[in-house]
């Protein structure tokens, strides 16, 4: 993102926030105001005022710039080098091998720590 795009909010982007949200809790508070429709005709009524919130916010500069945020994260994943399959096993196993380790030495720490207390706390020791 530019240093153009960084711009202040409006009063109006501020209305259309606001618009927004409380598009999106008036459907929340429908959604459970109507516990006695079809499960199926909630959600479907939750999806179109969601979706209608999210078209309200799109449309303000705080919105825009999202939306150019999440094109340029899908652009930059693109870019990724992702590990081969085989990468992907060896680093896994390796990092099995060194908690298994890992717990081992901790293990052995806490059977000579505890032998050690009992030896200090054992009557007649």
């Amino acid at each position: 993102m530019s240093a153009n795009d960084q711009t202040t909010t409006t009063g109006t982007d501020k209305a259309k926030l606001t618009l927004a949200v409380g598009t999106f809790l008036a459907g929340v508070v429908g959604f459970y105001g109507l516990e006695g429709q079809s499960d199926l005709i909630r959600v479907i009524g939750m999806v179109v005022v969601a979706a209608v919130a999210i078209a309200i916010a799109m449309t303000s500069q705080p919105g825009r710039n999202a939306w150019a945020f999440a094109r340029e994260a899908r652009q930059e994943l693109r870019r990724v080098v992702w590990p081969t399959r085989q990468e992907s096993i060896q680093t896994t196993l390796i990092v099995l091998v060194m908690v298994f380790i890992v717990a081992v030495l901790l293990w052995l720490m806490d059977m000579f720590f505890m032998w050690g207390v009992g030896a200090l706390v054992r009557p007649g020791g």
